[in-house]
């Protein structure tokens, strides 16, 4: 095998995973758009949602900058030396890493300490499967930590919320995945998809599940009692009314993907790995002689571009003119703050500070290292580079999942005077309390639109504690037309609190049998 051209042709999968969202999913995507209601805030996010996939292509840059941890499948032929495709992928993982194609995400599990190059102990994931086809196939997922987050795993018999008893029938599961559905709300960038495994034990149950997202989003499942089951959570799970990025809407729920393996009698496992809607995943067929890519999976069919800018600016404009758009120049003052209520869309220009899990944990103990009076603290962990002359470029910026960030957020922002904070799947209830206390205001940016949202990022004017890592430090961005959502206002307004209740009566109405 020639191991250099086996290098560049893991180099392309990885490039083009990261960058070029795949054509089954950008049907799937597209069929949301036409089932939802012009003029909404859903509206508004599906149409940013594919401008930001066209940016991606055009800039050959992340769709999402999360690329989380990277997954291979691989099956190879009798014979072939997997040892050496490990060696390939490394090294194509280290050179897409300082290309900008992936952010660097494989962090010391002790010390917190970024390799800086996405490897590491466990990082990637790479799993080999043995077969009698004279190629080799290779397949990469990137889920993003957010939509791996709400992975979720029930144990039968059980409790749901809205459901009631699940037990251990082929109906105890119809009700797992619908509750899993109802529990992702829009904290894994909603609308998604689901991978179900039902059996197995903890681990390979949860790998059957991951393994289903493999599956293309427009096959048929051969099992006939899965085919049904996927057939009943499509038609129903958009009936909760989640929407995109929870913010209520016609479409919850892009595809669901069952699949099944035996169990102990003891053990009845239902496990469910959620994807968000940038759903990166591709493969290859390679070469095992030459190391050359033969074929890409998962891109048949038509050319499909989701949208184009008339249409975009059009989509966007009929949302804006339910949601008027309110400018704010940070600093903001408290008083501008108070005038805004959920469901404003804003617009911020000015300057912004990123702060994920360890900026918070440190500005819990420690002065921050600038003043973030009035100022806006932006819940994201772009992906940069440095150019030859020393400075800092933006290449992907979306927002990461606010929640983890719970147990601080109030505090920090009462402590330093922070006004606003940018996420996205919304916050608690300690932080709606600390908004109408202190006068300060959350927006929901669009998860996964991180060539959008870099777009709008117009310089990079510094950086403090970098000793957590790139996606970790707190940057100094300069921005104009920054939008977003106000989702929880400073009088006790919470629209993830009303979607989350609303779609929880809906649930209920799915509790008596369907499958018997």
């Amino acid at each position: 095998m020639n191991l250099e051209t086996l290098q560049e042709s893991m180099y392309k999968l990885i490039v083009e995973t990261s960058t070029n969202l795949p054509k089954d999913v950008r049907r799937a995507i597209r069929s949301a758009k036409e089932t939802e209601n012009a003029g909404t805030r859903a509206a508004m996010s599906l149409a940013t949602i594919s401008n930001n996939v066209k940016m991606a292509d055009d800039n050959v840059s992340p769709i999402c900058q999360d690329t989380g941890l990277p997954t291979f499948k691989i099956k190879t032929p009798i014979g072939v030396n997997q040892l050496q495709i490990k060696e390939a992928i490394y090294k194509a993982m280290v050179q897409a890493t300082k290309d900008g194609k992936l952010r660097p995400n494989s962090v010391d599990s002790l010390t917190g300490e970024n390799s800086g190059d996405n490897l590491g102990l466990g990082t990637p994931v790479i799993k080999f499967e043995q077969w009698e086809k004279d190629y080799i196939d290779a397949r990469l997922i990137l889920k993003g930590g957010g939509c791996e987050n709400k992975n979720i795993q029930y144990s039968l018999p059980c409790e749901l919320d809205g459901l009631g008893r699940a037990g251990r029938d082929l109906d105890g599961i119809r009700k797992c995945i619908m509750h899993s559905v109802y529990q992702a709300q829009g904290q894994g960038c909603s609308a998604g998809f689901i991978g179900v495994g039902i059996g197995g034990d903890r681990s390979s149950g949860y790998d059957l599940a991951k393994e289903q997202l493999f599956r293309s989003a427009d096959d048929v499942n051969p099992h006939e009692n899965l085919r049904e089951l996927e057939e009943y959570v499509m038609e129903n799970a958009n009936k909760l009314g989640i929407g995109t990025m929870g913010f209520g809407g016609e479409t919850t729920l892009l595809g669901c993907k069952v699949g099944v393996m035996n169990r102990i009698p003891a053990s009845f496992f239902v496990s469910v790995a959620y994807n968000c809607w940038a759903f990166r995943r591709l493969g290859v067929q390679v070469n095992p002689e030459s190391g050359d890519i033969t074929e890409w999976l998962y891109q048949d069919g038509e050319k499909i571009d989701l949208t184009e800018a008339e249409t975009a600016q059009k989509e966007t404009a009929a949302a804006s003119e339910e949601n008027s758009i309110i400018e704010l120049q940070a600093p903001i003052s408290e008083e501008q703050i108070r005038e805004l209520k959920v469901g404003d869309v804003v617009r911020i220009n000015g300057r912004m500070f990123t702060g994920r899990d360890a900026i918070h944990k440190h500005l819990s103990d420690n002065d921050a290292p600038v003043d973030l009076n009035g100022q806006v603290i932006y819940h994201c962990g772009p992906v940069m580079l440095k150019d030859d002359e020393g400075n800092w470029h933006v290449k992907a910026a979306g927002p990461t999942t606010s929640i983890r960030e719970e147990p601080y957020q109030g505090d920090i922002m009462k402590k330093f005077g922070i006004r606003a904070v940018i996420g996205k799947g919304g916050m608690g209830p300690k932080t709606l309390a600390a908004l109408s206390e202190h006068g300060g205001v959350y927006l929901n940016a669009i998860g996964g639109a991180a060539q959008y949202y870099a777009d709008c990022i117009k310089s990079v004017d510094g950086v403090d504690l970098m000793q957590f890592g790139i996606p970790e430090a707190m940057w100094h961005l300069n921005v104009e037309g920054f939008t977003a959502v106000v989702t929880m206002d400073s009088h006790g307004k919470s629209l993830h609190e009303d979607v989350d209740k609303s779609s929880l009566e809906k649930l209920a109405q799915f509790k008596e049998p369907v499958f018997k």
